[in-house]
Order: C-alpha cells, then sequence, then structure tokens
C-alpha cells in the first residue's frame, strides 16, 4: 500500500513540473520579446518610468504565473477523480 502511495505521489508530482514547465515555458518565448523594445525604450528615456514598470511587471507575472498554473493543476486533479 505505503509503496503504491508513494509511486501516485511521484506521478502527480512529475505531472505538475511537467505543467510548470510548459507554462513558464511558453511565457518565456511570448511575453519578453513583445516587451523587449518597450522597455528599452523606457530605459533610455524614462528610467523612474522603468523602474516602476519593472517591479509592476515582476509582481504580476509572479500572481500571474501563480494562478495560471494553478488553474492548470486543479484541472488535472479533478480529472483523475
Amino acid at each position: 500500500m505505503m509503496k503504491k502511495t508513494n509511486r501516485r505521489l511521484l506521478l502527480l508530482t512529475a505531472i505538475e513540473l511537467a505543467v510548470c514547465v510548459a507554462v513558464i515555458s511558453t511565457y518565456l518565448s511570448l511575453v519578453p520579446p513583445l516587451l523587449s523594445d518597450w522597455l528599452k525604450e523606457l530605459w533610455s528615456h524614462q528610467r523612474d518610468v522603468y523602474a516602476l514598470v519593472a517591479i509592476a511587471l515582476i509582481i504580476v507575472q509572479a500572481v500571474g504565473l501563480e494562478l495560471i498554473i494553478s488553474f492548470l493543476l486543479s484541472l488535472l486533479r479533478q480529472g483523475r477523480r
């Protein structure tokens, strides 16, 4: 019984890791290229605004990615029941 529980836990952890990798990889391939020119422009001409935007982006990215990953994992958990 213990062995079966450990295997299930390992499988669920591997699925969660795969979901996280997929979401973060997709994000990194789409979002930074879209924002890079605008951020370079801010850096060159308005560093105070750049600083605020950078902090806001860090917070929004962290919260957004956490929400997306949590939602996807809840869908996976519901599908397994």
